[in-house]
Order: structure tokens, then C-alpha cells, then sequence
């Protein structure tokens, strides 16, 4: 697997690819900072993101994991920038319990490029599994112009 890291406004975001995917979003710094063309354009998206030029990643992602946990990717991935959805919304698409998109949410292996930061609670805020916590959820919803709703 190639990494290389991504410094944002959200934490240094390290970025892993594997045969020409990117499969996984962590935060902190990379093992070994690589470049291939994916990876090259995935660090560029992400800049873009974070300097707030770019509402939608156009990226090949691979997400490992069971049908459900795709199924859960995809539905978030279709969340447009600015705008949120619940557990239940997705739930009620995937005919799934709510808890089980929560918990497919908070495996999420791509975070921010798939927008788990855009699903909500029933009653709002909730967790968040990357770096920083619900913090961190909260300065990417304002930074998409989606945290009116916080104020």
C-alpha cells in the first residue's frame, strides 16, 4: 500500500492507496509519503476541499468491508456538500435498522471523501469517529456551510 500526507485545516489527513484506490482516510502522518498519480490527485482534491474550491471528491475508492458497510458508503457519498441526512433517512433507503447505519457509519474507512460527518442523529449532533471527535464533525459541517443548525 502507498500512503503519503494531506495537511488540512482538519488535522493532517493521511491518505492510503492500494492497487490504484484509495481505501482508507486516517488522521495523523503517513508511514512513508509516496506519489502516484491517485494519490496525487486524491492530496489535490483534498487541498481544494480544504481551501473550500471543491463540494464533490471524483475519486477511485474502494470500500473493504461487507455489502452493508458499501451499501452505507454509497448512500453517504450521495449526501451533497452543505447538506446532512439522519441514520433513519438512510436506514429507511437501505431497509436496516438505524443502528446498524450508525455503527456502518462509524467504520467508515474514508472519512471526509465519504462524508460520514454529514449523517446526524434523530435528534441532532452526534458522534464522530475521526481525530478530533465531534469537534472535528463540527468545524467540517461549518466549513460546508451545514452547521447553521449548531448556532
Amino acid at each position: 500500500m502507498k500512503t503519503c500526507t494531506v495537511p488540512t485545516q482538519f488535522g493532517d489527513l493521511i491518505l492510503v492507496e492500494d492497487d490504484h484506490h484509495i481505501v482508507a482516510l486516517n488522521w495523523g502522518r503517513a508511514p512513508s509519503e509516496d506519489s502516484t498519480d491517485v494519490l496525487e490527485e486524491a492530496r489535490r482534491q483534498l487541498l481544494a476541499y480544504d481551501l473550500g474550491t471543491l463540494t464533490e471528491f471524483d475519486l477511485p475508492l474502494q470500500v473493504r468491508g461487507s455489502d452493508f458497510q458499501r451499501a452505507v458508503c454509497d448512500a453517504m457519498f450521495a449526501i451533497p456538500f452543505g447538506d446532512t441526512c439522519t441514520y433513519g433517512d438512510i436506514a429507511k433507503l437501505l431497509g436496516a435498522p438505524a443502528q446498524a447505519v450508525g455503527g456502518a457509519c462509524g467504520g467508515n474507512p474514508i472519512p471526509v471523501i465519504i462524508p460520514c460527518h454529514r449523517v446526524m442523529g434523530a435528534k441532532g449532533l452526534t458522534g464522530f469517529s475521526g481525530a478530533g471527535g465531534v469537534e472535528t464533525k463540527v468545524a467540517l459541517l461549518r466549513h460546508e456551510g451545514a452547521g447553521g443548525f449548531l448556532i
